[in-house]
Formats: C-alpha cells, structure tokens, sequence
C-alpha cells in the first residue's frame, strides 16, 4: 500500500529536508557504534499493590516482608531498564485504583500485585473498564485472585497472569509491559514498496492498531546521503568488517567498501531522523550502490531493527521482541528436511550479536550475495550449536505465529540458499510443513516464508504478549 501514497503525506515530518541538508555535509560520526534512538520519553507503568500488608505470615495474604521485597526488585528494574517510569501505589478499593490510574494518564498498562485475599476483585474494575494492559503478578498464598485474572481475559480484557515466587518475574512484567507505550512512540523508516500482509502494509492500520507511524524514504535524496560519507570512515568500517572475518570468499575490496559505506549511511538515518526500525523494499535492487545487509546487521546489533524485502511483518515482530527482551532478530526464509526433523532458517543477513547488546559477536565470513552470482558484500554468520530457539511472526496485526527449535547444525561454508543458515530440529517437522501457513490468505512468496528466529525460549512471553495486546497464538509445528 505505501508504494502508491503521495510524497505529501510522508514527508511532511522534515525527512526529505533532512536529506537533502545531509547531503552538503560530511558525515565522519557515524562511524562510531552507538546507542539506539529510543521511543520519546520513558514508558509509563502504574504498579498497584492491592490490598494490605500483615506484619507475619498468618492468613491468604502477603506479608510486610514479600512486599518490601517486590518493591525493591521493581525500583531495581526501574533503574536498570532506564526506559521505564514506575507510578506506585496501594490500593483497596475502586474509588483508589481511579484515582492512581488518573494520575499515571489514559491507557497507561498497569502491573497488579495482589497483598490480600480478593483485595484485587474489589480493585480492578477502573482497570478493566479504562481498558488497560493488565499484568496480575501472584505471589503464592496472596490470595485467591489470581483466577479472576484469565477470566477477565476470555471476557475480553488484555490481561495475562504471571503467578510466581520469583521476584525476577517482576522485571519481565515491566519488560512486557513496556512494549506497549513505546510501540506507540516508535518511528519506522521505509524505502518502499512494503511486503507482507494487508494490514502491516499500511501505514493508518499500524498507526491505528499499534500507534507507530511509518514514514516513506525518498531512495534518490537517500543516495545523496550516501555520497556524503567521509572516505574515512568508510575506510575504517570496511577495516573493520575484513580485520573481524573469519575468512573472505568471494567479495572484493571495492564490494566490501561499498557495503560499509551503505551501513554508515543506514545508520546516519536512523540516528538524525530518531527512528526505531528500517524496511527496504528494494534491497535486491541495490548491487551497484552497495548491498544494505551489513548496514541490516550492524543495526540490529544496534537495537535498531532492520527488515529484509520490505517485510514489514517481520519489522514488527522484531520491533515487539527488542522492545521486550532486548534481542535482535534473524529473518530468514524456511525450508524443511523432514528426514532429520528438521527446519533450515537462511538469509543473506543477520545480527551478530543474537544474546543481546553485551553479548559476544558470533564469527563470520564475508560473502558474496547468493542470489546475484556471488557480487557484492553480505556476512554468513556462524551461530550457536546446541542453542534453544524461538521462530517466530506477527501477521496481520492480531496473530503471532511461534514455534520452538533447536539448533543442530551450521555450515562451515553454505552452498544451497542464503548465506547465513540454520539447521534446527523442530517438534513435528512433516506437520510444521503440512500446516506451513496455512492461517495467511496470500500467494505472496516472501510473506509466506518468512519467519524471524531469536535466541532462546520465549514461547511464555508470546503469551503474555498476545493477551496484553488482544492478539491470538498459533503454535505452528
């Protein structure tokens, strides 16, 4: 859809003046490893104990000591996330909880923690009918109102239960909770056309359903962005990128030079026009200015999401998951070996650092792209064998679709496909192929394939997630 908007309705933000200033300028900075530009402000939570504190152990209730301790493991996430803004308080009955969600502001996502036996039944009708995310935290023995918590939900609330005596469940609370105020806040760059379903091809549908706004790039005032790198800095990036290989097969000298200074580009973008996300549509259409997939890879090492093929599906799965676990995503197309079990995940880029900001760099070599007779510069990155994985996609706006894996095996050098690949065994593999899709009403190849990988297990969060944000699961495999 965003291929046919008019330049007016995009650019009216200052992007393309943005441009056109940049390209009388040289940018050295960019050079640098930076942090992302963040959603405006902080996310807003409001945290309402419910209830009344004992002094001993003695009823259906908390005591004083579990709820000093709760507090002091929020106010220790509040500062580590950085993002988050914490509004505390207690809360016994409706006229009390009003008044806190008055002072937190309208759909601001609220964390209930339950201090006495149906003290929460008594307090959360503000929450439900203000139409607020609802995370219910349950300690055990604080009462019997964690089972009013996924009845709400059936009812059509956005609320999901975390019942738990680990306090570290706190912070993945605030975490889950937080994806929604700064999805609201979050600024998506796109160099058109979009790819991927109806719905996360359209720009009013995002802004409607997620509150995220989608801005067009002009690509010609981009190359004048490009032109405008110092010779410097690309040198140094592309020093960078040759010194940290592990081998380099096909690319030249003037390949590797050509896509650093594309990734210096890409993130001179995103960091003047405080964007959070980046899809190119056109990306195969990039050979002679310089392929984007190191520019996709230094970015979502970045915190900055970076979607293939103009997959704005995939853009907004790894938007939710940095939002919510601080990873970067693999995005890759599928294919299935059902003699092993087996699932490959392959693409021509992907992050190196899939644990995270201050994880290690997984090795790589530097390639040639696959699908354009080995021209070009694109990293084959080597991952973890042995390693848990989530494989997942939002669709449509309203569905996630999820399955688990593991990783069995990597190549040393990739033949068939894309240059980054991962062999993972599934849970039903002929079933997964069977069902591949089927929930998506298109003949779309690239929306079809895509699935976007993440390190780890994170089928609960894409639980929690779904119920707070009215979405449905479907567990493929």
């Amino acid at each position: 859809m965003c291929e046919h908007c008019t330049r007016r309705e995009f650019l009216g933000t200052g992007l393309a003046g943005g441009l056109m200033l940049a390209g009388a300028t040289q940018m050295s900075a960019s050079a640098r490893q930076s942090a992302p530009p963040q959603p405006h402000g902080k996310s807003r939570i409001c945290v309402i104990f419910t209830g009344t504190a004992v002094p001993e152990d003695r009823n259906w209730g908390a005591d004083v000591r579990q709820i000093e301790a709760a507090k002091a493991r929020l106010i220790k996430a509040e500062k580590e996330l950085g993002n988050v803004k914490l509004i505390m308080g207690h809360s016994s009955n409706e006229q009390q909880t009003a008044a806190l969600l008055k002072e937190a502001g309208s759909g601001t996502p609220v964390l209930t923690i339950n201090v006495q036996n149906f003290s929460l039944k008594r307090s959360a009708k503000p929450i439900l009918d203000g139409a607020h995310p609802m995370v219910v935290f349950s300690l055990p023995a604080s009462g019997h109102d964690w089972m009013y918590a996924h009845r709400w939900q059936r009812q059509g609330h956005r609320v999901t239960l975390i019942a738990s005596s680990e306090y570290d469940e706190l912070e993945r609370a605030v975490r889950l909770l937080r994806v929604i105020p700064m999805m609201r806040h979050t600024r998506i760059l796109l160099f058109p056309p979009a790819r991927g379903t109806e719905q996360a091809r359209s720009p009013e549908k995002i802004k409607e359903r997620l509150g995220a706004d989608v801005v067009v790039v002009d690509e010609k005032l981009f190359n004048e962005m490009i032109s405008a790198v110092d010779n410097k800095a690309v040198k140094s990036e592309a020093d960078r990128w040759t010194r940290n290989a592990r081998r380099i097969i096909e690319p030249d000298e003037e390949d590797i030079s050509k896509a650093a200074r594309i990734s210096l580009a890409l993130q001179h973008l995103v960091e003047q026009q405080r964007a959070q996300g980046l899809a190119i549509g056109t990306c195969m259409r990039w050979l002679d200015k310089g392929f984007p997939c190191l520019g996709f890879t230094r970015l979502r090492d970045n915190g900055i999401p970076a979607a293939c093929e103009g997959d704005m599906d995939s853009l907004l799965t790894m938007l939710l998951f940095q939002y919510a676990v601080d990873r970067p995503g693999f995005q890759g197309n599928a294919t299935f070996d059902t003699s092993r079990n087996a699932l490959w995940t392959a693409h021509c880029t992907a992050p190196l650092k899939m644990d995270g900001p201050d994880g290690k760099e997984a090795a790589y070599l530097l390639r040639g792209h696959s699908e354009v007779k080995g021209s070009g510069c694109v990293p084959e990155v080597q991952y973890r064998v042995g390693e848990t994985i989530t494989r997942t996609k939002m669709i449509n706006l309203d569905t996630i679709l999820a399955s688990t894996g593991r990783i069995i095996e990597v190549p040393k050098k990739s033949v068939h496909g894309c240059r980054t690949q991962i062999v993972t065994e599934v849970h039903d593999a002929v079933r997964m192929a069977a069902d591949w899709s089927s929930v998506l009403e298109t003949e779309d190849p690239m929306t079809l394939l895509h699935r976007v990988v993440f390190y780890g297990d994170h089928m609960e969060n894409v639980s929690h997630l779904a119920r707070l944000m009215g979405m449905k699961v479907v567990k493929e495999g």
